[in-house]
């Protein structure tokens, strides 16, 4: 059986990491793909990579943090100064080899002949735009030749198909609502999401974030796609938030950075 484990925007949270890693072991997970954004925000880069280069990583790719991390002039790059100063630390705390190993990733890859990764968008990988709606999806499915694409950076889940053959009125490129798992606010929010998929079509899933999740539920976000069943699974995972907020207090980093991690925004 082929299943990979989808891990994107990490941001050096050792806390989330850990239940992820244990919930794939659970699940017999041995092989590995990597979005991006291994460091920034939280403050156990060293740690995170550590554990992240331990793994069967069968194909990776680089992210905006990663990037900036390494390589990119800060005050160029758009962040915020919460995010600026995250970087910053960031530098200081990896060493060398920790760099090489980032700025070894490309911003783009193919892996087998049905999936390419991306952290951020296939039209312009390195310029990092965001995909989150029907019309960003449609100019990514433009440059998209495979039947699947797993993207992050947004750190909000969101999945889309473009469907080759349409029903009449029916629309080429749909939302996946499913993904998201967004519910009413009475109902439990579902801890695992399975989607299938058809090779006719095209997908495109954005597999949310371990580290800092963005869409109103703190809970670490990851998948597992099963090329057997072809299906995507999305998992949301708790983890202990206090510890990761006590570790960013104590590196002195900006304290908004623990802050959201509470209320996942």
């Amino acid at each position: 059986m082929a299943r990979y484990a989808i891990l994107s925007d990490i941001h050096s949270n050792l806390e989330a990491l850990y239940v992820v890693l244990d919930k794939c072991r659970e699940l017999g997970i041995t092989e590995y793909i990597s979005l991006g954004d291994v460091v920034g925000y939280n403050a156990n880069p060293v740690e995170c990579i550590s554990l992240v280069r331990q793994l069967n990583i069968v194909a990776r790719v680089r992210g905006n943090h990663d990037d900036y991390t390494v390589r990119g002039d800060i005050a160029e790059s758009g962040f915020n100064p919460n995010a600026k100063k995250a970087v910053a630390w960031t530098r200081e705390q990896i060493s060398e080899e920790d760099r090489l190993w980032l700025d070894e990733a490309d911003y783009e890859k193919k892996f087998l002949l049905s999936c390419t990764l991306v952290h951020a968008t296939l039209d312009s990988p390195g310029n990092w735009g965001y995909i989150l709606d029907q019309f960003h999806a449609e100019d990514n499915f433009s440059y998209q030749r495979t039947n699947i694409c797993f993207c992050g950076h947004s750190h909000v889940p969101v999945a889309f198909v473009k469907k080759q053959l349409t029903a009449p009125g029916e629309r080429p490129i749909e939302m996946i609502h499913a993904w998201s798992g967004d519910v009413d606010d009475d109902v439990t929010i579902p801890d695992m999401i399975v989607v299938p998929y058809l090779k006719k079509n095209k997908y495109l899933f954005n597999v949310g974030s371990i580290g800092q999740p963005r869409n109103g539920d703190p809970r670490a976000s990851f998948a597992v796609w099963d090329t057997d069943q072809m299906t995507v699974t999305r998992f949301r995972l708790p983890y202990d938030i206090a510890a990761t907020q006590q570790k960013i207090l104590d590196a002195g980093l900006p304290a908004r950075l623990a802050e959201r991690l509470a209320v996942g925004s």
